[in-house]
């Protein structure tokens, strides 16, 4: 196996790896941002946990946060609360940072 191989071999294991944190990242943050909307619609305990469950599979519908903006606002508008897309992203912004410490900690 020649240097350039195993440079090459070296980058794609780099990128695998790197493509898994931001997988894990993007999840983190998700639940997070769910768990922050429950907050806002008084649940707690296992009924937060189950919402932040179901924003993170609103995630899964389209490429980007659009799915999961329009869910948690639609279900804010719902219950009666403000709602604002740019709040959204600044928290999803605030928690991306959040989860990535998260996830490089192995929790």
């Amino acid at each position: 196996m020649t240097t350039f191989d195993e440079r090459e071999q070296a980058f794609e294991k780099k990128f695998a790896h790197d493509e898994e944190l931001r997988f894990k990242a993007t999840a983190r943050r998700n639940k997070l941002f769910g768990l922050w909307v429950a907050e806002k619609l008084g649940k707690s305990g296992p009924e937060a946990d189950a919402y932040a469950k179901s924003v993170l599979l609103a995630d899964f519908g389209e490429e980007g946060d659009a799915d999961m903006i329009r869910k948690v606002g639609r279900d804010l508008e719902a219950a009666g609360k403000a709602t604002d897309e740019a709040e959204f992203r600044r928290v999803l912004g605030d928690l991306m940072a959040k989860a990535i410490e998260e996830v490089k900690a192995g929790r």
